[in-house]
C-alpha cells in the first residue's frame, strides 16, 4: 500500500494572488494597521498625560490654533475616500482602465493634501519647543503626516507600474486594493488627531 499522496484534480490553474482575507498582502496591511495604531493610542495617551499634568491647558499665554487649513485638510481627505472606494473595486473586479483613470486623481489629492499639511503646522500657533503642548501639538501632526506620506508615495509608484505591462498582473490589482483599504486606515485616524488638535484646546 502506498503511502504517497494522491491528487484528483488539477489545481494548476487556480490564481496565486488573492483579494481580502484570502492574501497574504491583506493580512501584512491589516497587521501593520494595529501596529501603527497602537502607536497612535500612545501618542493620544501622551497629550492627555500631558495635558493632565498642567495647571492649565493649554498652557498661557495661549493663540488657537487657525480652523481654515486643518478643516479644509478634514474635507478633502473626507471626500478622497469617495474615489478611493471606486478604485479598491475597480482593482477587485480588474478593471484596469478604471485603475489607471483613479489612481492618478488620488495621487493628486495627495499632493494637495500634503500642500495644505504644510499650512497646518504654521496655523497651530506654537513651536514644537515651545511647551509640552506645543510638542504634543506637532507631534500628532508630524506622526500622521508620515503615514499620509507613505501612502502617497505608494500610490504614485502603483500609479506609474499599471500604466506598464506589468500593470496587467492580477497581484498589481491586489496591491491596489491593499492600498485603498489602508488610505482609510490614514483618513480615520486623521478625525480624532483633528479633534485633539483644534477643538480640545478649546473645550477644556
Amino acid at each position: 500500500m502506498s503511502l504517497e499522496p494522491h491528487f484528483t484534480e488539477d489545481v494548476s490553474e487556480l490564481p496565486h494572488d488573492l483579494f481580502g482575507p484570502a492574501s497574504l498582502t491583506w493580512w501584512g496591511t491589516l497587521g501593520f494597521m494595529v501596529i501603527e495604531g497602537a502607536a497612535f493610542g500612545l501618542v493620544f495617551a501622551a497629550y492627555f498625560f500631558l495635558m493632565n499634568q498642567e495647571a492649565q491647558w493649554p498652557p498661557q499665554p495661549w493663540d488657537p490654533p487657525d480652523l481654515l487649513a486643518g478643516t479644509l485638510f478634514t474635507l478633502l481627505i473626507l471626500l478622497s475616500e469617495i474615489p478611493n472606494t471606486l478604485v479598491k473595486k475597480a482593482a477587485e473586479a480588474e478593471d484596469l482602465e478604471k485603475v489607471r483613470g483613479l489612481l492618478p486623481l488620488m495621487v493628486a489629492i495627495g499632493v494637495a493634501l500634503l500642500a495644505i499639511r504644510g499650512f497646518e503646522f504654521n496655523s497651530l500657533n506654537v513651536m514644537w519647543y515651545s511647551n509640552a503642548y506645543g510638542s504634543i501639538q506637532w507631534a500628532l501632526l508630524l506622526l500622521h503626516l508620515t503615514h499620509l506620506l507613505t501612502d502617497w508615495v505608494d500610490s504614485t509608484v502603483l500609479a506609474a507600474l499599471v500604466q506598464t505591462p506589468i500593470g496587467y498582473e492580477r497581484r498589481r490589482m491586489v496591491d491596489v486594493a491593499e492600498n485603498a483599504m489602508y488610505w482609510r486606515f490614514v483618513w480615520l485616524t486623521w478625525l480624532p488627531i483633528y479633534v485633539m488638535i483644534y477643538w480640545v484646546p478649546r473645550w477644556v
